[in-house]
C-alpha cells in the first residue's frame, strides 16, 4: 500500500472526502436496523405517530446514504483512472531509461503486460480500496458492537460466525494467491506466442505453419483456463460456504430469540435489528474475503509493477556539458560478452578509425561484427577495454551529446506509426522539410517519398506495413542522416537494396557526407570493397585491417570470404 500511496497522495484532498463519504455511508446503513427495531415495536403498540416519525427518519437516512455511495463511487473512479494513468507513465517512462540489456532481461512481451495488465490491476485496486476495502472494517466493527449489544444474550453466536467466515476466508485467500501469480505468467506467454506469431504471419503462413503455432497457442491458453477455473472452483466453493453459515448463523440466532420472547415480548423489535447486524457482520467479513482475493491479484501485479521501478538501468549516462568536435574513433582492447553467454562475443578488439573515414566491417555469421557497431552507438557497454570518440570514453559522454553525434541504422528497420516525417525526425527533432530532404535524397528514398500521396506527411503503418522491405530501409537511413552526425554506422542496412540503389547510397554517403565518420558492417564485401579500411573479424578477434587490395594479399580469412562470394566482376566494377 505504501507503493500506491506516493500516486494517490497527488489527489489527497479527493481521497480523504472520499474516506469521509465511506463513513457516511457505512453509518447510514448501521443506524436503519436500529431504526428499523423502534419501527417493529411501534408497530406491535400500534403507535401510528412514531410509525410515520421512524419511516420518514428511516428513507432521510436511506438517501444520505445513497448520495454519499454514489459520490464516493465517482471520486474512487476518479482517483483510480488517475492513479493507473500516473502508473502506466512512469512505467513507461523507466522502460524507456532502461538500456538494451534490461529490456532483453524482462523481454518486450513481458512489459508490455506490466504496463497495460499490472496497472490495470493495481488501478483496481485503488477503486476497491476506496468502495470496499475501507467500508468493510468500519461495517465490521460497527454491525459487531451493535449486534452484542441490541442482544447482548447472543453475543457468541456473533464470535462464532466470525470464526467461521475469517476460517473459510484464510483458506481460500491461501489458495488463490499463488494461482494468481501463475495467470500473470500465462497471460504473459499468450501475449508473446501472440505478438510473434502477428508479426510473423508470412514465415508462418509460408511454411505452412499455422497449426503448430495454433497448437502452441492452445496449450498456453489452456494452462491459462486451468488456472482461472480452478480460482472459479474456490469461489464457487467459498460463496455457497459464506451464505450456509450466514443462513445457519440467522436460524440459530431466530430460535433462541423465540425462547427469549416467551419471557421478553419487546426483544422481537431487537430481533430484527440483531438479525440485520448479524447479517452485516457476515456480508463485511464475506465481502472483504472476496475483495481481499480480488487484491490478491492486484499485489502480484504490484510487485511485478515494483520490479520494473527498482531496477537500476545497466548503463547510466554523465551529466556534462561535453561537446564532441570530431569523429575519430578508437576501440583500446575492447571486449564484450552477452549476459548469460560464458564465451566472448568480441575479445581484446583495438584499432582507430580518423574523422571522414569510410570503414566496412566484415566477418563471418557469428564474429561480433553487429556487436562491434552496436558498442560504438553505446548499445552496450564493453566488458572490459575502452571506447573513445574524439578521444573521449563514450561513458564519460552525456545522452543527447552522444546521440547527436552517433547515429546508427540497423538491418532490420524499425517504423512507427504516425507519418514518414515523424519517423525520419525521430533522428532530428526539429528537422525541417529541407533537412529530411537531403537525408532522402542521399538514402535515395526522396523519389518515391515525394510520389506517395502528402509526401513526407504520408501514413505510415504500425511497424512501416505499408511499405517495402528496401523503402523502409532507405527512410530509415534517411533518419540516420538527418542529422547529419559526425559518426554514421550502417549495420547490414543496405541489405534490401537492388544493386544500383545500394551503389548509389554508398557513393551519395562518400560524396555528400564530407565530415563523417562512416562505419559500415556488410555480409558482403561488394558493400565495403571501396572503404578506406575494413577491418575483418573471426569468433570475435579483429584478425586483419587494411585496403581490399591489401587485405587479398594479407588476409586468409578476407580471402575466403571474399571466394565465397558469387561475382568477382561485380568487384571488378566496384573498384573501377
Amino acid at each position: 500500500m505504501k507503493f500506491l500511496w506516493k500516486y494517490v497522495r497527488k489527489n489527497k484532498l479527493s481521497f480523504m472526502l472520499s474516506f469521509l463519504l465511506v463513513g457516511v455511508s457505512v453509518a447510514a446503513m448501521l443506524i436503519q436496523p436500529s431504526i428499523m427495531g423502534s419501527i417493529i415495536d411501534a408497530v406491535a403498540r400500534g403507535d401510528i405517530d412514531n410509525i410515520t416519525t421512524y419511516g420518514l427518519i428511516l428513507v432521510g437516512i436511506a438517501l444520505v446514504g445513497l448520495v454519499s455511495g454514489i459520490l464516493n463511487t465517482i471520486l474512487a473512479a476518479r482517483i483510480a483512472q488517475r492513479t493507473g494513468s500516473d502508473i502506466r507513465l512512469e512505467l513507461f517512462d523507466k522502460v524507456n531509461e532502461f538500456s538494451y540489456s534490461n529490456i532483453e532481461k524482462f523481454s518486450a512481451s513481458n512489459l508490455v503486460v506490466r504496463l497495460t495488465n499490472d496497472s490495470a490491476q493495481a488501478q483496481n485496486l485503488i477503486m476497491i480500496l476506496l468502495q470496499t476495502l475501507t467500508r468493510i472494517p468500519i461495517m465490521f466493527v460497527g454491525s459487531l458492537i451493535l449486534a452484542m449489544t441490541t442482544i447482548p444474550q447472543l453475543w457468541w453466536i456473533v464470535v462464532l460466525v466470525v470464526i467461521l467466515v475469517f476460517a473459510a476466508v484464510m483458506v481460500s485467500f491461501g489458495m488463490m494467491g499463488p494461482k494468481f501469480g501463475k495467470i500473470q505468467m500465462y497471460l504473459e506467454r499468450i501475449n508473446a506466442i501472440a505478438k510473434e506469431n502477428f508479426m510473423g504471419m508470412r514465415v508462418v503462413k509460408s511454411f505452412v505453419q499455422e497449426e503448430s503455432e495454433i497448437e502452441k497457442f492452445t496449450n498456453e491458453s489452456q494452462m491459462l483456463t486451468k488456472e482461472t477455473i480452478s480460482v472459479g472452483y474456490i469461489f464457487g466453493l467459498l460463496i455457497p460456504s459464506f451464505f450456509f453459515i450466514m443462513d445457519g448463523g440467522n436460524a440459530l440466532a431466530l430460535l433462541l430469540v423465540g425462547g427469549l420472547a416467551e419471557t421478553d415480548p419487546s426483544i422481537i423489535g431487537a430481533s430484527v435489528s440483531f438479525t440485520s447486524y448479524l447479517v452485516m457482520v457476515m456480508m463485511s467479513l464475506m465481502i472483504g474475503g472476496m475483495m481481499v482475493s480480488f487484491s490478491s491479484r492486484a499485489f502480484v501485479s504490484i510487485a511485478r509493477i515494483k520490479e520494473v521501478l527498482d531496477t537500476e538501468p545497466d548503463m547510466t549516462f554523465e551529466n556534462n556539458d561535453i561537446v564532441l568536435n570530431s569523429g575519430n574513433i578508437e576501440f583500446e582492447n575492447v571486449s564484450f560478452v552477452y549476459d548469460g553467454d560464458e564465451e566472448e562475443t568480441l575479445r581484446n578488439v583495438s584499432f582507430s578509425i580518423n574523422q571522414n573515414e569510410t570503414i566496412g566491417v566484415v566477418g563471418a555469421t557469428g564474429s561480433g561484427k553487429s556487436t562491434l557497431a552496436q558498442l560504438i552507438a553505446r548499445i552496450f557497454d564493453p566488458s572490459e577495454g575502452r571506447i573513445l570518440i574524439d578521444d573521449t570514453d563514450l561513458k564519460d559522454l552525456s545522452n543527447e551529446e552522444l546521440r547527436k553525434n552517433v547515429s546508427i541504422v540497423l538491418q532490420r528497420p524499425t517504423l512507427f506509426s504516425g507519418t514518414i516525417a515523424d519517423n525520419i525526425r525521430h533522428g532530428k527533432r526539429d528537422a525541417s522539410y529541407e533537412e529530411m530532404s537531403w537525408a532522402a535524397k542521399i538514402a535515395q528514398a526522396e523519389k518515391f517519398i515525394l510520389e506517395e500521396e502528402g509526401g513526407f506527411d504520408a501514413e505510415v503503418y504500425q511497424r512501416g506495413a505499408n511499405f517495402s522491405g528496401g523503402q523502409k530501409q532507405r527512410i530509415s537511413i534517411a533518419r540516420g542522416l538527418v542529422g547529419n552526425p559526425k559518426v554514421l554506422i550502417l549495420d547490414d542496412s543496405t541489405s534490401a537494396l537492388d544493386a544500383h540503389s545500394e551503389k548509389l547510397v554508398k557513393e551519395a554517403l562518400i560524396n555528400d557526407l564530407v565530415d563523417t565518420t562512416k562505419v559500415i558492417v556488410s555480409q558482403k564485401i561488394s558493400s565495403i570493397v571501396q572503404a578506406d579500411k575494413i577491418l575483418v573479424l573471426d569468433k570475435g578477434k579483429l584478425v586483419a585491417s587494411g585496403t581490399h587490395k591489401e587485405l587479398l594479399v594479407s588476409s586468409p580469412t578476407y580471402v575466403e570470404i571474399f571466394e565465397t562470394q558469387k561475382g568477382k566482376a561485380e568487384f571488378d566494377y566496384e573498384l573501377n
